[in-house]
């Protein structure tokens, strides 16, 4: 479930981050930035329904996820495909991400 909601919480961090790009980089409609708005948020909302212990736990192992889906993002919507490097590295980071969120720890 955790990893369901690293992607669900990705998404709407990328498309938020997107919105104020495509405004400001591509000179779109100011009105990008309300649906931007409204999913950074939710983009804080999914992170916080992960259950831990510690914030800053959550944060590094969504930091992997959030690599992978930021390439997804790049080829599925920026047309833009992932060469093997990018892979790679996504790989490395997911499975970093794995290991925090996985890890045995005492009480």
């Amino acid at each position: 479930m955790t990893y369901l909601i690293y992607i669900a919480a990705a998404l709407a961090e990328i498309a938020g981050c997107f919105s104020f790009w495509a405004w400001w980089r591509l000179a779109k409609s100011p009105l990008w930035l309300v649906p931007g708005l409204v999913s950074l948020a939710l983009f804080g909302f999914l992170l916080a329904l992960v259950e831990t212990n510690a914030a800053g736990r959550i944060y590094a192992a969504y930091g992997g996820i959030y690599i992978a889906a930021s390439l997804g993002w790049l080829w599925l919507v920026e047309g833009v495909r992932p060469d093997r490097f990018d892979l790679a590295g996504a790989a490395l980071c997911i499975v970093g991400a794995s290991v925090i969120m996985l890890a045995p720890r005492g009480a």
